[in-house]
């Protein structure tokens, strides 16, 4: 067993201190901007596909909550229009109110003389292309989800085989500033590519949300058409039996 003497001691500490000092104080921080600047090609890359994300959920979500706005008045009017035999003026109506229901209402107005299942098939047709314009851009966003935590988990592969390779080109005189700039760029791109995943899920299933309750609205609002026009025709009928009846007696 070796034994230190006080004097072997005092020297090892002050040697300890000496290199301390020397070494300097401690960086306590650093911010955003140098951070992503250490993450290197990769972090533009998340940079894109951020800012494509952020600008497809604000215009999405101004078209979604604008299409989400019911006319209290757009039923009411149709069925007046309907029952005074004034089609065209219901028509007219619908493209003046210009939302993707009026618009979904309009073609079957134009179809209401055809049998109700036909113009329920016609009102569903439209309902599926209007629903396809609605969700124009949601793709993209999902894809957004899905690639931006694979090129963060690419960024921590060509970060370490960066930092593997600095250490092999430096032998036995490893030094740990060699290593640090694999290091940042492993660790920097995978938390940049997660946080742009998160975010963009979350955006994705929120504007999904929205798309279903418009859907949910273009349903009731289809049915109640329905049982307008089945109404009307039910009325024409009725008043055509009475007339056949009157001039029979």
């Amino acid at each position: 067993m070796i034994f230190l003497t006080s004097t072997t001691a005092e020297a090892a500490a002050t040697e300890i201190i000496s290199q301390v000092e020397v070494a300097g104080p401690v960086q306590e921080g650093i911010n955003v901007l140098e951070l992503a600047v250490k993450g290197g090609w990769i972090m533009i890359l998340l940079a894109i596909l951020s800012i494509l994300g952020i600008y497809i959920f604000f215009e999405r979500f101004a078209v979604l909550r604008k299409a989400m706005k019911r006319n209290p008045y757009l039923l009411d009017r149709i069925n007046d229009n309907i029952m005074d035999g004034d089609t065209k003026s219901a028509i007219n109506y619908c493209e003046k109110v210009n939302t993707p229901m009026s618009r979904i209402l309009a073609k079957g107005v134009k179809d209401s003389n055809l049998d109700t299942a036909s113009v329920r098939q016609a009102l569903e047709n439209n309902a599926g292309l209007e629903l396809a314009k609605l969700e124009k851009g949601l793709p993209v966003l999902s894809t957004i989800a899905a690639v931006a935590p694979m090129l963060g988990f690419l960024g921590t592969v060509t970060g370490m085989v960066q930092a593997f390779w600095q250490m092999s080109n430096a032998g036995n005189n490893i030094d740990v500033s060699l290593l640090s700039s694999g290091i940042y760029e492993a660790m920097v791109t995978t938390v940049g590519g997660l946080i742009v995943g998160i975010i963009a899920i979350f955006a994705y299933n929120y504007l999904v949300i929205l798309v279903d309750k418009i859907q949910n609205l273009m349903e009731a609002d289809m049915i109640s058409f329905i049982e307008i026009i089945t109404e009307n025709k039910n009325r024409k009928e009725t008043v055509a039996d009475s007339a056949a009846k009157a001039e029979n007696v």
